[in-house]
């Protein structure tokens, strides 16, 4: 049963709030400079610029605030990772007024799988441990990453290490915002984040008129149609899943098709459920009651919004940290996730084969036509399940009990 307002009290809030908080700083510290990348790449003025980021924040915060609080649940939004690197090279070819075109066809068409109903019964084909390992090969790599950044700088990350350790086993509950609170004050107290140059300054939107061509309809708004789709909606759907969650898809599609549709002509190039993020805040370590995790949805939202608000300034905040900072804070705030979803992907003999096919498939990242990891790994995985078992769970199964 989900925890009303009126319900919560302070202590129900601090754990899921600053897990909001992490998600945004790894969202934006992590992954966001590609957006800076395909926006000098197009030639787009420090104005335009800061109307892809107002816009692209503000509709990431408002749908996962929405989400969250109608449906009770830690639905994370996000932009789209893979297309923002897809569109590094993709504006370098295509007019931005066309660009914006296809932002708004590809929007469009998730809207109508949205409603359509048809995502929900895709996902549900999926089996629970193919889906556990999935979701575990993607996670990898940010677990290794935690640990891999020993080489480059070692004290901040081996002080990151000792302290999580050690905050879990004294107080379990504080390890991922004792080693937030611990590595800022480092690296304040070392003086590596160089803000002296950065002003408050409010961001403006900017429209643009679409334009409509054949040419960018099949060279930008199909390939970021699907690798959207891919890369980020079914991902960040098994992640709900794994946790127990159990909002139908199509809403979430909808909603977030919607913002995309809405944002477009401001430069927004797609905004969907979080995966990678995602697990930060809808696991054991952003509250224990899963009741109460959909407030960090609310928070990061929020986060996101002040983000866009202020526009370049902040980002530029986020991504004033050093990497190996981000990169071992996410690693370490995403351990539960990874042992949660190994265990899961082990935990039945009669599908465990396919999920480690599945978990290393994921893992080795294969690209393949512009398609990225986890698309090819799970195919791959619910190949092998088939062959193992002779079929595919039913999407038509129970079809009425999760829409909404």
């Amino acid at each position: 049963m989900s925890s009303s307002p009126s319900s919560l009290h302070w202590k129900d809030l601090t754990h899921p709030i600053v897990a909001g908080l992490i998600s945004v700083i790894v969202n934006y510290g992590g992954t966001f400079i590609l957006v800076f990348q395909a926006a000098k790449v197009a030639g787009l003025s420090p104005e335009l610029t800061a109307s892809w980021v107002w816009s692209i924040s503000i509709g990431v915060g408002v749908t996962g605030i929405l989400l969250s609080w109608r449906h009770r649940e830690p639905i994370i939004t996000a932009w789209s990772t893979p297309a923002a690197a897809f569109l590094v090279t993709a504006l370098a070819t295509t007019p931005y007024a066309e660009a914006v075109g296809a932002y708004l066809i590809s929007a469009a068409a998730f809207v109508v799988l949205g409603l359509s109903g048809w995502f929900e019964r895709v996902i549900r084909l999926i089996p629970s441990g193919v889906a556990a390992g999935l979701l575990a090969g993607i996670l990898l790599q940010f677990g290794i990453g935690a640990f891999g950044g020993m080489s480059i700088d070692p004290l901040l990350v081996g002080l990151l290490i000792v302290a999580y350790v050690v905050f879990k086993r004294f107080s379990a509950r504080y390890a991922v915002v004792g080693i937030l609170v611990l590595g800022l004050a480092f690296l304040l107290i070392q003086d590596r984040t160089d803000l002296s140059g950065l002003h408050l300054k409010l961001a403006a939107p900017v429209f643009t008129m679409p334009v409509f061509s054949l040419n960018a309809l099949l060279s930008v708004a199909l390939p970021l149609f699907v690798i959207t789709l891919t890369g980020q909606y079914m991902p960040g759907m098994l992640v709900l899943r794994g946790d127990g969650f159990k909002t139908s898809a199509n809403p979430i599609v909808t909603t977030t098709g919607l913002g995309s549709l809405l944002m477009a002509p401001f430069g927004s190039h797609a905004f969907n459920i979080a995966a990678i993020t995602a697990a930060i805040c809808t696991g054991r370590e952003a509250q224990e009651d899963p009741s109460k995790r959909w407030i960090a949805g609310i928070a990061a939202g929020v986060f996101y919004i002040l983000v866009g608000v202020f526009g370049v300034t902040l980002a530029a905040v986020f991504m004033a940290f050093p990497a190996t900072f981000i990169t071992t804070l996410a690693g370490l705030a995403l351990l539960g996730a990874i042992g949660g979803s190994l265990a899961n992907a082990m935990a039945d003999a009669k599908t465990r084969e396919a999920a480690l096919i599945t978990f290393l498939a994921v893992a080795a990242n294969i690209s393949l036509l512009g398609v990225g990891g986890a698309f090819w790994g799970l195919m791959i995985g619910l190949v092998a399940y088939a062959v193992l078992n002779g079929r595919l769970p039913n999407p038509w199964k129970s079809v009425a009990s999760t829409s909404s």
